[in-house]
C-alpha cells in the first residue's frame, strides 16, 4: 500500500513539474524551430527604458542592420539575428557555424562582443557612461523584451530583459 502511494505521489509530482515546465515556455513556439528548447535562463534589469518611438518595424530594421554591418565583413557571418514574434519583441541570435558558440560561456562572449560594437553606436554615444552599457540594453531601447541566443544545434539560452 505504501509502495502505491509512492509511486502515485511521484506520478502526480512528475505531471506538476510537466506543466510548470510547459507553462514556462507557453507561446515560444520558435523553440523547436529556430533552437532546441532553452536549457538556461536569465533576467536582465536594464536601466533603460525603450525609446518612444520603438516599434515593430524598428526592430526589424535593427535586425536588418545587424546583419547589413555582417555582409560588410570580409568573412562569412558567425551568427544570424532575427526578430519574431507578432511584435517582433523576441530577438534570435543562431550560431551559424559548427561548434563555435556551442557552451553558455561562448554564447555569453557572443554578447559581450556584441556589447562592444553596440557602444559605438550613436544611441550609446549620446549617454553619459556608454562603457557600462551592453547589448541587452541597446535591445532594451528598441522594444525587444526576450533574447534567446543558440549554438543552432543542442543549447540555447533565454534572456527576459526587463
Amino acid at each position: 500500500m505504501r509502495h502505491n502511494k509512492k509511486l502515485i505521489i511521484a506520478g502526480i509530482t512528475t505531471l506538476i513539474g510537466l506543466a510548470l515546465v510547459r507553462a514556462a515556455n507557453a507561446g515560444d513556439n520558435h523553440a523547436g524551430y529556430y533552437y532546441p528548447e532553452p536549457q538556461t535562463s536569465e533576467v536582465y534589469a536594464s536601466p533603460l527604458s525603450p525609446l518612444p518611438t520603438a516599434n515593430k518595424r524598428t526592430r526589424i530594421g535593427f535586425t536588418v542592420g545587424l546583419g547589413a554591418q555582417q555582409r560588410k565583413r570580409p568573412h562569412a557571418p558567425d551568427y544570424h539575428v532575427f526578430a519574431k514574434g507578432a511584435t517582433a519583441q523576441k530577438m534570435i541570435i543562431v550560431a551559424t557555424t559548427e561548434g563555435k558558440y556551442n557552451t553558455l560561456f561562448r554564447l555569453r562572449a557572443l554578447l559581450a562582443a556584441m556589447s562592444a560594437e553596440a557602444r559605438l553606436s550613436p544611441l550609446f554615444q549620446k549617454s553619459q557612461q556608454p562603457q557600462n552599457l551592453n547589448f541587452l540594453d541597446l535591445a532594451r531601447l528598441t522594444g525587444f523584451i526576450k533574447v534567446t541566443v543558440t549554438d543552432g544545434d543542442k543549447i540555447a539560452h533565454r534572456i527576459d530583459i526587463k
